[in-house]
């Protein structure tokens, strides 16, 4: 998979099928199915090491978890997240950011916001690295935003919000994610750009959905925002199991002295 087939996807008015993922057996998985696209998330710090939210994630975490994900996966495309403050700092230290995720083998970064990273954005490409661009409800920004909290609901940020992606769209990004904004703004967003729009909390009429990896097989069930959909219980299935196991060895049932021994 490409940026040039994810654009394709758009055109053809395919929808385009992304997750996160953050480790090895997790993208075997993926490899076997019809997915599109992955993304290495900095939601890993929240999924996986238990933060409370994304802005606690760190360079060496992001390329970490990419090197894990990129040697299990061989058909869809890898974009990694530029973790909080990385491309912020100066254009050294966010080339070099760029730079480690790549060779951690992801194929395309990712990063929030517009305005003052409109420049990043176009050396980045420039560079030879594809771009994705995320607008709506940012996480990284969680605190200038008060909470996960819907974005675009007014006039003025809707506007706004519509500027910035024809913004990223010139600066070169070849997709656009949009997060937890109203579907009809998302709407509006996807008909006027000419790069793919993948949603997460934007409705049905996004090029493209993501969800994370956790959520969908519902290996966590504390976390349930309106827009998740999980497609199997997971965390009961994994506990039951673990229960059995737990259960047969103090029985005396496992090992069984037949079946698991030498």
């Amino acid at each position: 998979m490409s940026i040039i087939t994810l654009s394709n996807r758009k055109k053809k008015q395919q929808k385009i099928t992304m997750v996160t993922c953050y480790d090895y057996p997790s993208a075997k998985i993926i490899n076997e199915t019809d997915i599109d696209a992955v993304l290495v998330g900095d939601s890993v710090a929240m999924v996986v090491h238990g933060h409370e939210n994304t802005t606690t994630a760190t360079l060496d975490m992001m390329a970490l978890h990419t090197q894990a994900v990129a040697k299990g996966l061989k058909k869809a495309l890898l974009v990694a997240d530029l973790p909080f403050m990385s491309y912020r700092k100066s254009l050294k230290d966010t080339m070099i950011a760029v730079e480690r995720l790549v060779h951690a083998g992801a194929q395309a970064i990712k990063l929030e916001g517009a305005d003052d990273n409109l420049e990043t954005i176009r050396y980045i490409v420039n560079s030879g690295v594809p771009v994705m661009g995320h607008l709506g409800l940012t996480p990284q920004s969680i605190h200038q935003l008060g909470g996960f909290k819907v974005q675009g609901k007014l006039p003025e940020a809707q506007a706004k919000l519509l500027e910035n992606a024809k913004q990223l769209e010139a600066a070169g990004c070849f997709s656009l994610v949009l997060e937890c904004i109203p579907s009809s703004l998302a709407q509006t967003a996807t008909q006027h750009l000419n790069i793919p729009t993948i949603g997460i909390g934007a409705g049905s009429y996004t090029d493209g959905q993501i969800l994370v990896w956790h959520d969908v097989l519902g290996i966590q069930n504390e976390l349930q925002p309106k827009f998740l959909k999980q497609y199997h219980n997971a965390h009961d299935a994994m506990q039951k199991a673990l229960g059995k196991y737990a259960e047969e060895v103090k029985q005396s049932i496992f090992p069984n002295e037949s079946l698991h021994s030498y």
